[in-house]
């Protein structure tokens, strides 16, 4: 590879990563400034709650949308119109009058954040294929694990200098550069543009057995690790009396775990395959889950507990970007849907199971321990069932020269 070519693809591997991060960064850039929002617009907890909400919803439903248009009428003109859209919405959330057109605000500022990560996971497989395509999605995921971490790091700086509109103009201003970085140096990656109507191509992908195997098996893990997000701040601080700091250490464990993984995995995925490093991964995830759900039964020591978390955080680093590369292996055709797809899963079946973690309240730790272990399980089995031909997925062949 040239220095010149080298130097695009180093841009073209930020410029994706920038996109991939504008959700993580607006679901969790503002929480430092929520008790401040709520006061300023007079909203309930309910209501601030559901700022949130609208804003991982607008994720969820944006996806379903992007993808199909990239697929339908190429990567850049849904991009750049996403983009547009982000950056016009987080400006209006600065000034929102209410809570009821804050809400609203941020399930449009959601939709257009979901045109950059669905098209950034469909620019991936257009460029790449096979174990290139499991690598580049190894390094994307690194940006998954770090955002969330940093971002309400970074929303605490913001509120030193400036109120919480002060984030939400930030994130206008990212907006704004990724649509002018993305209009000046990302080429169009979609060499034909189809235009099947959309029931048709879901109906497609959805009737591939194989296809879905590795959707619902990345959802399922996916949605384990979002009930550790959701009930281990309970379980962790109210039942093992855990300071707010300890619990933010361990969090930072439990990232760099994750992070870790997913780079082990883009350096192993070659010489391993994406198979065998996703098996790998949730078996680990089951086993974290079943340790997990072991402490709780047994009342074991907490560090027993906090090794069962860390083994299944860890592990989802490496099933996600080597479910991503096995899904899109062989929908390069559709590759925009197929990314949506697999987006939406992760939110709607996370949303969906997650909060069953919490059905204990603030004082009984199995409802988490029960979840985490059988969402893995279920995956893994998932996986045997749907996928019994280890290469019907082209990401584990030798990837076609580009």
């Amino acid at each position: 590879m040239s220095n010149d070519a080298g130097g695009r693809h180093i841009r073209f591997i930020v410029l994706l990563a920038g996109l991939v991060a504008l959700g993580p960064l607006s679901i969790d850039g503002y929480l430092p400034g929520l008790p401040a929002l709520a006061g300023d617009l007079r909203a309930s907890a309910a209501a601030t709650q559901l700022t949130i909400t609208a804003c991982l919803a607008g994720l969820a439903i944006g996806q379903l949308i992007a993808g199909p248009l990239s697929d339908t009428y190429g990567r850049r003109r849904p991009l750049l119109a996403g983009l547009a859209l982000y950056t016009i919405a987080s400006a209006l959330c600065a000034v929102a009058p209410d809570a009821r057109t804050f809400v609203a605000l941020r399930l449009v500022q959601g939709i257009g954040g979901a045109f950059g990560i669905v098209i950034a996971n469909a620019m991936v497989r257009d460029r790449t294929s096979g174990t290139r395509t499991a690598r580049l999605f190894s390094a994307l995921t690194l940006i998954t694990g770090l955002a969330p971490v940093f971002a309400p790091v970074l929303g605490g700086q913001l509120l030193r200098v400036t109120a919480w509109p002060g984030i939400f103009v930030a994130l206008a201003v990212f907006g704004a550069v990724m649509l002018a970085a993305s209009a000046a140096g990302l080429p169009e990656t979609r060499s034909s543009a189809s235009r099947q109507p959309l029931l048709a191509v879901v109906g497609q992908l959805l009737s591939n057995r194989v296809f879905t195997g590795y959707v619902l098996a990345n959802g399922l893990v996916f949605a384990a690790m979002f009930a550790y997000i959701s009930g281990s701040p309970f379980v962790l601080q109210e039942i093992h009396g855990l300071s707010p700091q300890q619990y933010s250490a361990v969090f930072a464990v439990n990232a760099a775990g994750f992070i870790a993984a997913a780079q082990i995995s883009g350096r192993l995925v070659a010489r391993a395959g994406a198979r065998v490093l996703l098996l790998a991964g949730l078996l680990g995830a089951t086993a974290g889950g079943t340790t997990v759900l072991g402490a709780v039964l047994t009342r074991a020591p907490l560090p027993v507990l906090l090794i069962g978390l860390f083994v299944l955080v860890s592990s989802v680093g490496l099933v996600m970007p080597n479910a991503a590369a096995q899904a899109l292996a062989d929908h390069g055709g559709n590759a925009g849907s197929a990314a949506a797809l697999l987006g939406f899963s992760q939110f709607m079946i996370g949303g969906a199971l997650a909060p069953l973690a919490g059905a204990g309240g603030a004082t009984d730790a199995l409802p988490m321990g029960i979840v985490v272990a059988v969402l893995p399980a279920l995956a893994l089995l998932t996986i045997g069932v749907l996928t019994r031909n280890p290469g019907i997925a082209g990401v584990d062949r030798e990837p076609a020269r580009r």
